[in-house]
């Protein structure tokens, strides 16, 4: 069974935004697009830990800010010629509230 964490307002994170959120289970990485949907990530790009959450969020991706690599927030894979993955986490929103799942997030912590 899953369990959720309420980790945010849906209004602290501007559309086409993100934003880098503590929870107890770690810091993750939460983006907002224009569409309202909500995405979580690790904050770290996989060339060189450039953080995600202070990238440019256009569609469904992010493009990091030191190498303007460009990051699924769907699957967290690297689109165009680079590889290389970012660990995500399922969110979602429910009554104007960010919620990440929790198990995943602690499996993380204790990786």
């Amino acid at each position: 069974m899953n369990d959720w964490i309420d980790i945010s307002p849906l209004d602290a994170i501007p559309q086409r935004g993100a934003r880098l959120l503590r929870t107890i289970h770690g810091c993750v990485a939460v983006f907002r697009t224009a569409k309202d949907e909500v995405f979580a990530l690790d904050n770290a790009c996989p060339h060189k830990n450039g953080p995600l959450a202070e990238g440019i969020v256009h569609g469904n991706a992010v493009t990091c800010p030191l190498h303007n690599w460009v990051i699924s927030l769907e699957t967290g894979e690297v689109q165009g010629a680079d590889e290389g993955q970012v660990a995500t986490y399922p969110a979602r929103v429910e009554d104007g509230r960010i919620w990440v799942e929790a198990s995943r997030l602690r499996r993380r912590a204790v990786a």
